[in-house]
């Protein structure tokens, strides 16, 4: 039964990787265990509820429609008050600090200006039209199994029977719940660390943004967009910081050298701790030591890539917790 089952479990994800399916299966895993602890809840508060996942599900999908209208409401605030055109402003302002304190060999090769940076980008976007154009039916692609996976979770929540607390499994549906409600706890235990070290990545930022640079006479603008892009990048494992720490740094260009090598130390140590942090917050949860996270996500990535590398804490949570279920392991 058990080899049974990890060759199930082995077989899932071998499809999902090897295809690229990884936000499909995310979006699956999201909806499914979001309209069944939706209708857990609705339960326990009216006892004997009918449909009682057919109303999870319309709840999940209420509270994402909110969150969707707050997240574009905030954009457009954002566009229109100039949150991420003055950071771009101040990237540019940072660029022309560094053509003055470079050779003028070197600074020959940087933008002059805000509207020569706009045209550096539209030289770039032309030359690298056909690769923008793959990445931009990557993201398509991105989005539709997104979609479908999403459809898929729903399904799965309103026609997989429950199975009753304490009893095995029946039937193969039965049992495919089973196995399925143990990959939503992994990925939901996945999910919750990565959010916690978003939030300490932030807090870690915001010590240097307004703390440690204030001090040192050189604060930097936009702390606060600076923050929330540090908070939404982190959400991605590891490529995230990459993203908030090019832009922190490049802005940080605006002072002397020294402040940016303290930007860029600060920061890469961040990153560099980030892995770690990663293998201990997450394998706390799944009750994994550092070093077998860690393995099982280089592994991965390098085997599957940055697909791997998102997928493997949620596959490693998945076996730890069959093979504690099944007491081979205490």
């Amino acid at each position: 039964m058990l080899a049974s089952t990890l060759a199930w479990i082995t077989a899932l994800w071998l499809i999902v990787l090897a295809l690229h399916l990884t936000p499909a299966l995310f979006a699956a895993l999201v909806t499914y265990g979001g309209t069944r602890a939706l209708a857990r809840l609705l339960e326990r508060w009216r006892p004997g509820l009918r449909h009682a996942q057919a109303w999870g599900l319309a709840l999940l999908l209420l509270m994402i429609g909110i969150v969707g209208l707050v997240l574009v409401g905030y954009a457009v605030d954002t566009a229109e008050t100039g949150g991420y055109a003055g950071l771009l402003h101040e990237m540019a302002h940072a660029l022309e600090r560094l053509r003055q304190d470079l050779p003028s060999w070197l600074a020959a090769h940087l933008p002059t200006s805000l509207e020569a940076l706009h045209r550096v980008a539209v030289v770039w976007l032309h030359d690298h039209a056909a690769q923008l154009q793959l990445w931009g039916g990557d993201a398509l692609r991105g989005i539709g199994y997104v979609l479908i996976g999403a459809v898929i979770g729903g399904l799965m929540a309103l026609q997989l029977p429950v199975n009753p607390a304490g009893m095995l499994p029946q039937s193969p549906t039965a049992a495919m719940r089973r196995e399925f409600d143990g990959l939503v706890q992994s990925f939901t235990a996945v999910v919750f660390a990565q959010l916690h070290i978003a939030t300490l990545n932030t807090a870690l930022t915001a010590v240097y943004l307004l703390g440690v640079l204030p001090l040192l006479g050189m604060p930097l603008p936009l702390p606060g967009t600076l923050l929330a892009l540090t908070f939404t990048a982190g959400l991605l494992p590891v490529v995230g910081n990459l993203i908030s720490n090019t832009v922190i740094v490049t802005v940080s260009l605006r002072y002397s050298t020294p402040g940016v090598v303290l930007s860029l130390a600060w920061l890469v140590t961040i990153h560099k701790l980030e892995y770690f942090l990663n293998a201990h917050i997450v394998g706390h949860r799944i009750r994994a030591h550092a070093w077998e996270l860690l393995s099982a996500m280089l592994v991965l990535q390098a085997m599957f890539g940055l697909g791997g590398l998102i997928g493997a804490p949620v596959l490693y949570a998945q076996i730890k917790h069959l093979l504690h279920e099944r007491g081979w392991l205490d």
